[in-house]
């Protein structure tokens, strides 16, 4: 007995030949036939950002004398009282890199910290102590390592308009990297290096003798 054979409805071959020719374009054959049809579904990023406003000018008076780079590794923790991790919790391992400058303000000086004798061979100065400016974290060189989220954090981020925001993260390195730059002498490079901007500065200008001394900020 034989088999009737069993013929494809028209509505299968249509499809079928659609699949066909989908699968070809997509597959290379649509680069040669033709060009550039890459570049259709792709994404094309437009800066549509208005002019940057001046919003004040303020005129700097003091000599950064010395900066310093650090780099520390964030391990930050949040976890509810009564749910477990993977509930509600987050964990971020951050590297975050920034720079801290010192400075020496010398629009501090007054009449009474510079000295300088008749003949305008010796000059004596009085400056405050050197200050350390604010951390800048350097976005390019700082980075999330890994991120640990429970469930119901990463539902929150579905919703949030800023999600998976490393703002908190980021704020712990500042601090971390502050700290570090109290620690580390860096006030202390930015002195000297004033010092001798001042000494080389005055010595070329004639004066013999240049003695430099430093106050608090208060006296």
């Amino acid at each position: 007995m034989t088999t009737p054979v069993r013929r494809m409805p028209g509505w299968a071959k249509a499809v079928a030949a659609l699949v066909l020719v989908l699968a070809v374009l997509f597959a290379g054959i649509r680069l040669a036939v033709l060009p550039g049809i890459k570049d259709l579904f792709g994404t094309e990023t437009k800066d549509r950002s208005g002019p940057a406003l001046l919003k004040s000018i303020q005129d700097m008076s003091r000599y950064d004398a010395a900066s310093g780079n650090f780099q520390v590794v964030v391990d930050l923790d949040k976890d509810a009282k009564f749910l477990p991790d993977a509930v509600r919790g987050t964990r971020t391992l951050y590297v975050g890199a920034g720079t801290v400058d010192a400075y020496v303000d010398l629009g501090q000086l007054g009449d009474k910290d510079v000295s300088v004798n008749g003949d305008r061979t010796s000059a004596t100065l009085r400056l405050p102590h050197a200050s350390l400016g604010k951390p800048a974290l350097d976005p390019d060189h700082s980075y999330a390592v890994s991120k640990q989220r429970g469930l119901l954090d990463r539902l929150g981020d579905l919703f949030s308009d800023n999600p998976n925001s490393e703002q908190a993260v980021q704020k712990v390195a500042v601090r971390h990297i502050g700290d570090a730059a109290r620690s580390s002498g860096l006030t202390a490079r930015a002195e000297t290096n004033t010092t001798s901007m001042l000494q080389g500065l005055l010595h070329s200008l004639g004066f013999e003798e240049v003695r430099i001394s430093y106050r608090t900020s208060s006296g």
